[in-house]
């Protein structure tokens, strides 16, 4: 089992597979991606080689991002490898639902097991200000297409003061809709220092009056996210809160990451990015890798350092996967 010098251990990894992203959201890529050509990025043999050494070492779920995946045609193929990986028991996906209506079955029965889907507002004309698109209704018919296939959906949702900061909405329409609707902090990156500024809304006054209006927490799995998750009996949904800047929100960390371009993060916002591609090759040793990793784990901090304002290396949230 992956493990750091802090005995938490890594079920989950977030394993990027480009980071093109279609989308220019305000919060990520406000004026469109301008990153590496999709040649930068590993290679289907390459992906599969992460995903087997991570197996090989106690990794249990294996959850695909990008930039946005849908964007690599052989996106079915590369869920297919993960599902024939030996040790990995769930799949998951996030995007921004682009192409959601008319590929989640092929990814389904490609071996998909979980979806998370990013949708910002419910409002039409909020989510295009937002995203650039005037996609919302296509979305949430992928993610009704998605439901119906019996796959365990998830919504993320960046709250924004002054953007989309309408609780209501969200709630009117978890009444009836029976998924994980989970919200996220906005959080600082390199490249929009002001953005943080000017929109983050500290959730935890949401917990506090969610848990007023009969909200109640769940437990949380070993391989689970890092949102704390609440449910109603009056409704057919539940939320989520990623709350990054709250106390000890790292000391429950299980997953680490891997850019496109092959390289280990150990934070969101850490400062170093370990390259593995030299490992990733053919002629390769799998547990030459796996030192690698191993040795890594040990430069893990205890805490990020957003609440100094380091960000680390990050630049935008579509180069590391979120």
């Amino acid at each position: 089992m992956l493990a750091d010098s802090f005995g938490r251990r890594f079920y989950y990894l977030r394993l990027s597979v480009t980071e093109v992203c279609n989308f220019s959201c305000t919060y990520c890529l406000p004026n469109g991606y301008s990153g590496p050509k999709p040649s930068a990025f590993m290679r289907r043999d390459e992906l599969r080689r992460v995903m087997q050494v991570f197996a090989a070492e106690g990794t249990r779920k294996i959850r695909l991002t990008g930039g946005e995946p849908s964007l690599r045609a052989d996106l079915p193929d590369i869920i297919a490898d993960a599902r024939q990986t030996q040790g990995i028991e769930t799949i998951a996906l996030t995007t921004n639902g682009y192409r959601l209506a008319e590929s989640i079955a092929d990814w389904q029965q490609a071996g998909l097991s979980q979806l998370n889907v990013s949708i910002d507002s419910l409002d039409p004309a909020q989510f295009k200000a937002i995203t650039g698109h005037d996609r919302l209704r296509a979305i949430l018919q992928g993610v009704d297409d998605s439901l119906a296939l019996g796959l365990p959906v998830k919504i993320n949702a960046v709250y924004m003061r002054g953007m989309n900061d309408q609780l209501g909405q969200f709630l009117a329409w978890l009444k009836t809709t029976p998924v994980t609707l989970r919200f996220i902090e906005v959080m600082e990156v390199g490249a929009q220092p002001d953005f943080y500024h000017n929109h983050h809304v500290p959730l935890s006054n949401m917990k506090q009056q969610l848990l007023l209006e009969g909200w109640q927490p769940i437990v949380r799995g070993k391989d689970a996210g890092p949102a704390q998750e609440f449910w109603h009996p009056d409704y057919a949904g539940r939320i989520g809160l990623i709350m990054p800047y709250s106390r000890d929100f790292c000391t429950t960390c299980n997953r680490l990451r891997v850019t496109a371009q092959g390289k280990l993060h150990l934070c969101l916002f850490g400062e170093t990015g370990y390259d593995l591609r030299p490992w990733l090759q053919e002629d390769a040793q799998q547990d030459e890798l796996t030192a690698v990793i191993q040795e890594a784990l040990g430069h893990k901090p205890a805490t990020h350092g957003l609440h100094e304002h380091n960000t680390g290396l990050i630049r935008d949230l579509s180069m590391i996967g979120g």
